[in-house]
């Protein structure tokens, strides 16, 4: 298309899988992410949703946890083993801390019910730049910090020369932490470059200390600790 005579390239929209059993909500959400010019595939069961990812690859998937035939983070394990590039929102009506947590071991970002739907599309654009950012990533050397590896092209990560598996959200906010190399950065500072929320809220800096937790079980399995924690101030990686 031409704007201003000037050529532009629009982006390619990106798809989203909604799994959601209660008809209302997954009709809300329909239109409204195809108002934000998703393409948007429904289903209100894991059978039904595992049917329409067999035909069509979603960029992200809006998981209910509680489903009618199963669990929404089983269907998120299975979705992920097919497409570990796969973006996963879940949105739950339980909001404790474990059960936070515990969808947070799944997929990349969670939302309570009663949910503002501009905060779904936000958070899930937040999420896909994470995911989808990669594939538009010039060829470039490695980021390596000692005997670590990420590889940009291939987002994947290596420690000591042996893969560790890596979700999306955890990958970025390993790989912010390597460009700043021995620097401490601060939980604000993560929110707003790996997750892009401007403004922190508790619930959310408890997500920064989820996933570092799940980053120092994996990569601590391969070698020395590597994260380091400065009390009241945030995260670094040790010296190299």
């Amino acid at each position: 298309m031409t704007v201003n005579g000037t050529d532009q390239e629009q982006e390619t929209p990106a798809t989203v899988l909604v799994v959601e059993d209660e008809p209302s909500i997954a009709d809300v959400l329909a239109i409204a992410l195809r108002y934000h010019r998703f393409d948007v595939m429904t289903a209100g069961t894991v059978r039904q949703a595992l049917a329409l990812t067999e035909r069509t690859r979603p960029d992200a998937a809006l998981l209910d946890i509680m489903l009618p035939d199963g669990d929404g983070r089983a269907l998120a394990h299975e979705l992920r083993s097919r497409q570990p590039e796969l973006a996963l929102v879940f949105l739950t009506a339980r909001d404790a801390p474990a059960e936070v947590v515990g969808a947070l071991g799944f997929g990349d970002d969670y939302i309570t019910k009663p949910f503002n739907i501009d905060e779904v599309v936000a958070r899930l654009r937040a999420v896909l730049r994470r995911t989808r950012s990669v594939d538009v990533l010039p060829q470039r050397p490695p980021l390596t910090y000692g005997d670590l590896e990420l590889d940009e092209a291939t987002y994947t990560a290596h420690r000591a020369g042996r893969s560790v598996q890596l979700t999306p959200t955890e990958y970025a906010l390993l790989r912010f932490l390597v460009r700043n190399g021995g620097r401490i950065v601060t939980k604000e500072q993560l929110l707003r470059h790996v997750w892009q929320f401007e403004h922190a809220a508790t619930a959310e800096s408890t997500v920064v200390e989820t996933y570092i937790s799940y980053l120092r079980r994996k990569l601590d399995a391969l070698g020395p600790p590597l994260i380091t924690t400065r009390r009241g101030v945030g995260y670094g990686l040790a010296a190299s």
